[in-house]
C-alpha cells in the first residue's frame, strides 16, 4: 500500500529528517533529475548559522553504482517529489509550492 501526502518544502524536509533511517529506499526526483537509492546516512547538520539536510545515498543503477552526498535544503526550491521506502510501506511527498 503506498500513501501520497502533499506537503511543502520545508514540510518534506522535516518528514525526511523524522521518519527516514539507514537503509530505507528513497526515490528523489528534482528539478529534471531522478536518483533512487539505499540511504546510508541522513544527518542535520548546522554550520556558521545555516542549516543543512544531508543524505548519503547509494545509487540503484544498472549502469551507474555510486555513493553521493544531496543536501536537500540546499535543493528544496527544485523538489519535485520524494518516495520514501520501507519494508512495511510506501509513501509519496508530492512537494507544493509555498
Amino acid at each position: 500500500m503506498e500513501k501520497e501526502i502533499n506537503l511543502n518544502a520545508e514540510a518534506a524536509i522535516e518528514y525526511v529528517k523524522s521518519n527516514v533511517k539507514n537503509y530505507d529506499v528513497l526515490e528523489i526526483s528534482y528539478n529534471r533529475v531522478f536518483v533512487p537509492g539505499e540511504v546510508l546516512d541522513v544527518s542535520a547538520v548546522e554550520t556558521n548559522g545555516i542549516k543543512s539536510l544531508r543524505l548519503l545515498i547509494k545509487m540503484n543503477g544498472k549502469t551507474i553504482k555510486q555513493t553521493v552526498e544531496m543536501d536537500l535544503v540546499e535543493m528544496k526550491d527544485d523538489l519535485v517529489e520524494i518516495r520514501h521506502i520501507t519494508d512495511e510501506e510506501s509513501t509519496v511527498l508530492v512537494i507544493e509550492e509555498d
